[in-house]
């Protein structure tokens, strides 16, 4: 029997699991990090009646997913997938790998497309999904189910991302609308928030391209901090600088008390670069 609440908090969430034994847990990674702020650190796992821990609409960091496993003995399985293709890639129980979204799953197809052809595993390129379960089309709009559709009839999410060759499963590297070119360079902005994430300050990230005169756009982010945690902007860029390129490392970091979200949990980052800066 599923029970919803209408509203969010990390306190009635464990409550509610406590309550009724519940054995199955969906939530987005906003959850999962309130319930480790908000609630003691756990000795044992503290909601003991979940056997599976479900993570979608948003990218689980790798650091999160490991500081999870204490509250619930096991790491949140990530799952994938689209409004107009349902659910398409999960990993599966004793198959987490971090930073990966999983395998497809039975009587579904994915693909890393380029160029109108497959690109080899390890390189990246857009996902594409087929299957029975993906939509007809956009009701009253044939320009834009022509335009979702690729000409051999693969559906063509926008997602960027690739598959790992030892493994087979998909990783995602972000939006292709998202993507920022910096002095004619592409950064996706997941990598950078994945290495921002991975510093002891920073509960989460987001990175965006803004406006600039000489680069185009210029690589920016904003962090939310871990409570206890001073905000120090220039170790902040240096712990990006020694993981990745410097043209991929962030210009100027801001701290925010929360990242904004749209109703499934995405980071909305035209709110971002629209705002003005903190």
């Amino acid at each position: 029997m599923a029970r919803l609440r209408s509203r969010f908090t990390a306190v009635s969430l464990a409550e509610t699991v406590r309550q009724y034994r519940a054995s199955v847990l969906f939530a987005v990674p906003t959850m999962y990090q309130a319930l480790l702020d908000e609630l003691e650190p756990p000795k044992r796992p503290l909601l003991p009646s979940v056997r599976l821990a479900v993570c979608g609409s948003a990218p689980l960091s790798p650091s999160l997913a490991e500081r999870l496993i204490p509250l619930l003995g096991q790491p949140p399985l990530v799952r994938y997938g689209l409004t107009e293709t349902g659910l398409d890639v999960s990993h599966t129980p004793g198959d987490v790998r971090a930073g990966s979204v999983g395998v497809p799953l039975p009587g579904v197809l994915a693909r890393i497309w380029s160029a109108e052809a497959a690109v080899p595993p390890g390189t990246d390129g857009e996902i594409q999904i087929r299957g029975p379960q993906v939509f007809g089309g956009y009701a009253d709009d044939p320009a834009a189910t022509a335009a979702a559709f690729g000409g051999d009839g693969w559906f063509r999410t926008g997602d960027i991302g690739c598959l790992d060759p030892r493994t087979g499963h998909l990783l995602i590297r972000g939006r292709s609308k998202e993507m920022i070119i910096t002095g004619g360079l592409n950064v996706y902005p997941r990598e950078v928030e994945l290495v921002l994430e991975s510093h002891p300050a920073v509960a989460e990230a987001a990175v965006a391209g803004v406006p600039h005169d000489h680069w185009g756009e210029q690589v920016t982010a904003w962090v939310v901090l871990r409570p206890g945690w001073a905000f120090d902007e220039e170790e902040l860029v240096t712990h990006v600088r020694t993981a990745l390129a410097g043209y991929k490392t962030p210009k100027r970091v801001y701290p925010l008390a929360a990242l904004p979200r749209n109703h499934v949990g995405k980071v909305v980052r035209s709110a971002l670069t629209a705002a003005p800066s903190p």
